[in-house]
């Protein structure tokens, strides 16, 4: 039997990206001449920052948090391997929305509570007010949630990539005098994050599809908007296409420009 042959450069051609493109621009003319389609996207879009900026700050927190969890799970020690297992195992078996709602209504509350138990000394001598719950934002509740979620499984992601170093390299770090700090830093984690960035790219993009949960406790974001407006207009399948035409611009767009970084990092010499 003859082997199959190898797909040449036109079979790999993405053609999917160009009816992409295509579809994308007909809606861009349609959102243009159709006065109906321009008003809600004109309405919509102006949930982008408030989506962007929600995104970048609940990932940048994840990661973080993510990063820590992972190298509790590789500790030494066998109580602090337990607590970061006992963290990723719980929160990846919870729903992103039931997470969401508990802080937003249970653990928003219980620290506002703890808060001001801690500053009444304060509050008696008329020094500092009283925290109300209203004063924790919804927006930083939901950001909140989204990075105990998300760092749950950025955890397992920084300590696949970790483990995956070839143990020769931490080895001769070690017979250079490096302490533990350095190592991580000039040899463990410029390998590891060839390993690390293509599923943590993918997790980025998640973030921000999952971003539109938050308009469940009314944050004006691009989902919100679309509800608000489509409640009442009635336009419910104008609205729905508007929304779902700007997260598709918003995800493509980012997973072409991350699987760009993706290849420059695998073209780039290894350290």
């Amino acid at each position: 039997m003859s082997a199959r042959p190898k797909s040449s450069t036109a079979d790999d051609f993405p053609w999917w990206l160009v009816a992409l493109v295509g579809i994308g621009l007909v809606l861009a003319v349609v959102i243009a001449v159709n006065g109906i389609y321009a008003q809600v996207f004109s309405t919509v879009i102006t949930g982008i920052g408030m989506t962007v900026s929600v995104t970048l700050t609940a990932f940048a927190l994840a990661s973080l948090w993510g990063l820590v969890i992972a190298v509790l799970g590789m500790a030494d020690s066998i109580v602090l391997r337990q607590i970061a297992r006992f963290y990723i195992e719980t929160v990846r078996g919870i729903p992103v929305l039931v997470v969401l709602f508990y802080i937003a209504f249970v653990g928003a509350p219980a620290f506002v509570s703890l808060f001001n138990w801690m500053i009444t000394p304060l509050v008696q001598a008329g020094w500092v007010e009283a925290m109300l719950v209203r004063d924790f934002s919804l927006t930083w509740r939901a950001i909140l949630a989204l990075t105990i979620c998300y760092a749950a499984f950025i955890a397992e992601i920084f300590r696949a990539g970790i483990e995956a170093v070839d143990q020769g390299q931490i080895e001769a770090a070690k017979a250079l005098g490096l302490n533990r700090y350095q190592r991580f830093r000039l040899v463990i984690f410029p390998q590891a994050i060839r390993t690390i960035f293509p599923p943590l790219s993918n997790d980025f993009v998640s973030m921000v599809k999952d971003s539109s949960l938050v308009s469940v406790l009314g944050v004006m974001d691009i989902t919100q908007l679309g509800k608000v407006y489509a409640a009442g207009s009635f336009r419910f399948f104008e609205t729905y296409s508007i929304v779902a035409y700007i997260y598709l611009i918003l995800t493509l767009g980012l997973s072409l420009v991350l699987r760009r970084v993706e290849k420059s990092l695998r073209r780039s010499p290894r350290g």
